[in-house]
């Protein structure tokens, strides 16, 4: 069988290591070496559009991280044009996309010192830095003449002497520009719009290697100080090939370690396709942002339960958002001058699975296009103030605030149960762990909902976050009784529900330990809600047994997350362990081997539980069965692991969630193990998949292998 869902495999020069030391050192027990390894929040994307860095680092300490909050976008940070007067606008805020230079030193935002802590204390909190990458162009005809740049650099359109003051001497010339030299004018010309200049702005010549090489020096250096990735701007007027090279000149980010995380700014059209780029990183994809915005402008929401590939993009490629910072400007279908029915918009985009969200956050502005955020008279940017009227700080909206951490809670779930009443109301549940319902009307909604949540009293935190340490729920709380709970939801607001949001103490609060690998301790009794596992295993010398299973506290099919059962000398082969699942929670469930470099799951089919209630089981692999190794050379970016996917139901039975999960612990070689009935013909192939469930299976035609004795795979992905 021929699965039609291959995706353009990511070129191997471009990638590599993805896993971070915390996870290295969880698969092989111990602990991590500190908190800032191990904490990382989960995917979404706050655009903190013009902050100065100090108030970026406070907000990670005060905001980001409590509320889970993923990753930061911060405005541009290299040496850029100084434009006292432009287009009516006081130093606009598009100056800062005109560099001359990529030295740190002074921004209007601060210094390189402020810019260095705010990465060490946002990653503290479990925040990830990503740089607005200007890579395409420097300056613009303009600015020429109209004095040194932000640093006191001094330039010409065409002439940029003192790149990086570092005494390398490197510098840009007029023959390190594309042999344009003029603006683009037929949009249809794929070659004119990828080297012609955007706007006038000086192009560089990013066929030239050394233009490369140079782009790729400032981008390695923003990442030694620990940025863990890039919104790379106008990347559609890069040559795909040009933009290849330049990644694979980047190094590993320290701290979280991996590969960079890039996300690339392309309007995709008829000339230059969103999907071009989507090998190499993520991809802003705009026709979300004009259908889903214009759905909840209109109150025509019911069709967004199941969105389509939007340009052509999966879900796992896209970044969606609802206004960014160029669209509040020049199409404003939605922003927060549109009242509660935007941050109703901005709500839907943070519950549903579909594409990575980038949530704007930003500062009040007038007519005027290019109007610069809140400056001091020589053009610095005040500290973010969100308490006043020049600042709007999105992201802080009772309707926004809780929602990274009902997206982080129902992360690796679908859509299901979908609801609708007329065209202007939707919900639909978050699997078993949330539920999320949006009235688009002027009237309030008013029914009972069904739900697979358990049975609890659950906070709304889609009208303020839920705050776990204090159990503070600005959002009220609804009662979930019987698969079932009643809402009036009132015009324009949202209900959102999710499991980590528990107010009847149904989810304990996470302790302060590393969560690489729990290892419970068995005791005489058990609270209400613990659930024990008592497995007859047999191993080998170095290999230990863990439950893994479909939930957070079985590890979401992790095997380095799952739960570690113990044995002694005299109990041996039983293994036993125990871990806290809400009663009437549904599971699926697997007996994992790992060690010895490995990673050994028994066969299929997956075992089903629910909470509060003890297991026995026996290994399920019968004796007669061959191994079957797996090695597989893949690399990969940064969240993402590699899976053995086929049409047994050891393999998955082509569900990506249930396949192998290989161990990359000979990065980039992936390995694992799996026994089969001597004899057995099986098709399979390979996927990257992130915890969140995001998937990207390898090109080509399904493989094919049969079992003849011992039976090792080696493949390299394509």
């Amino acid at each position: 069988m021929h699965i039609p869902r291959p995706r353009a495999a990511i070129p191997a020069a471009l990638l590599a290591a993805t896993l971070t030391a915390a996870t290295l050192t969880a698969v092989a027990g111990t602990a991590p070496a500190s908190a800032a390894e191990v904490r990382v929040n989960g995917d979404a994307i706050v655009h903190l559009f013009q902050w100065r860095w100090d108030s970026v680092a406070d907000e990670c300490e005060s905001t980001l991280g409590p509320n889970g909050w993923g990753g930061v976008q911060v405005s541009p940070p290299q040496e850029h044009v100084v434009l006292p007067s432009a287009e009516g606008a006081t130093y606009p805020w598009w100056q800062d996309y005109q560099p001359v230079s990529y030295r740190l030193d002074a921004t209007r935002r601060g210094t390189k010192a402020e810019f260095v802590d705010m990465v060490e204390r946002c990653r503290a909190q479990g925040v990830k830095i990503y740089v607005d990458m200007v890579l395409n162009h420097m300056s613009g005809t303009g600015s020429a003449g109209s004095g040194p740049g932000s640093a006191g650099t001094v330039y010409s359109k065409y002439s940029y002497p003192n790149l990086f003051n570092d005494g390398s001497g490197d510098s840009y010339g007029y023959a390190d520009f594309a042999p344009c030299y003029r603006r683009i004018s037929n949009w249809g010309n794929k070659q004119e719009v990828q080297d012609c200049e955007l706007l006038d702005l000086a192009d560089l010549n990013t066929a030239d290697p050394e233009v490369r090489r140079k782009i790729a020096k400032y981008m390695n250096a923003v990442i030694d100080l620990g940025v863990a990735g890039f919104r790379v701007d106008a990347a559609k007027h890069v040559q795909e090939a040009h933009l290849a090279d330049i990644i694979s000149r980047l190094r590993d980010v320290p701290g979280f370690g991996g590969r960079p995380d890039l996300f690339h700014e392309v309007y995709g059209d008829g000339t230059i396709p969103y999907t071009a780029y989507a090998p190499y990183g993520g991809v802003t994809n705009f026709d979300y942002q004009r259908a889903v915005s214009s759905a909840f402008r209109d109150g025509n929401i019911a069709q967004l339960g199941n969105l389509p590939n939007y340009g052509g993009l999966t879900g796992q490629q896209a970044v969606v958002f609802v206004d960014n910072h160029d669209t509040q400007r020049e199409n404003p279908t939605l922003t927060y001058k549109s009242g509660a029915r935007y941050y109703l918009a901005d709500t839907f985009m943070m519950a549903h699975p579909y594409g990575r969200p980038q949530l704007m956050s930003s500062y009040a502005f007038g007519s005027v296009h290019g109007q610069g955020p809140p400056s001091a008279p020589n053009g610095t940017t005040l500290a973010t103030d969100c308490a006043s009227s020049a600042w709007i700080c999105e992201h802080r909206d009772p309707g926004v605030a809780g929602m990274p951490g009902f997206r982080n809670a129902v992360a690796g779930t679908g859509i299901g149960s979908v609801v609708t009443d007329g065209n202007g109301r939707l919900a639909f549940a978050r699997g078993s762990r949330g539920y999320a319902a949006f009235n688009a009307t002027g009237s309030t909604w008013s029914r009972s909902f069904s739900t697979p949540l358990p049975d609890g009293r659950y906070c709304n935190v889609g009208r303020g976050a839920y705050d776990r340490g204090t159990g503070a729920c600005p959002g009220g709380a609804v009662s979930v009784t019987g698969g079932a709970f009643t809402a009036a939801i009132a015009p324009d607001q949202a209900v959102a529900l999710h499991v980590e949001a528990r107010l009847d103490g149904a989810t304990p609060t996470p302790t302060a330990t590393p969560t690489g690998t729990p290892t419970p301790s068995p005791s005489p009794s058990h609270p209400a809600g613990s659930t024990r596992f008592t497995a007859t295993v047999t191993t080998n010398p170095g290999q230990e047994v863990y439950v893994v299973g479909s939930i957070p506290q079985l590890g979401s099919w992790n095997p380095a997350s799952g739960v570690k059962l113990s044995t002694t000398s005299g109990s041996y082969p039983t293994w036993t362990g125990a871990v806290d699942i809400p009663a009437g929670t549904a599971f699926e469930w697997k007996l994992v081997k790992v060690g010895n470099g490995g990673v050994q799951w028994e066969n299929d089919p997956n075992r089903t539980g629910t909470g509060a209630t003890a297991f026995t089981a026996t290994w399920n692999q019968p004796a007669s069965n061959a191994v079957v190794s797996v090695q597989a050379t893949a690399t990969t970016v940064y969240g993402q692991h590699v899976y053995v996917v086929g049409d047994l139901p050891a393999l998955g039975g082509w569900d990506p969630a249930k396949g192998v999960r290989l161990s990359p612990t000979g990065y980039p070689v992936w390995t694992g193990q799996l026994n089969l009935p001597a004899g057995t013909t099986f098709v399979y192939k390979y996927v990257k998949r992130t915890d969140s469930g995001q998937v990207v299976w390898e090109s080509g035609a399904n493989r094919t292998a049969t079992v003849s004795g011992s039976l090792t795979l080696t493949d390299t992905w394509r």
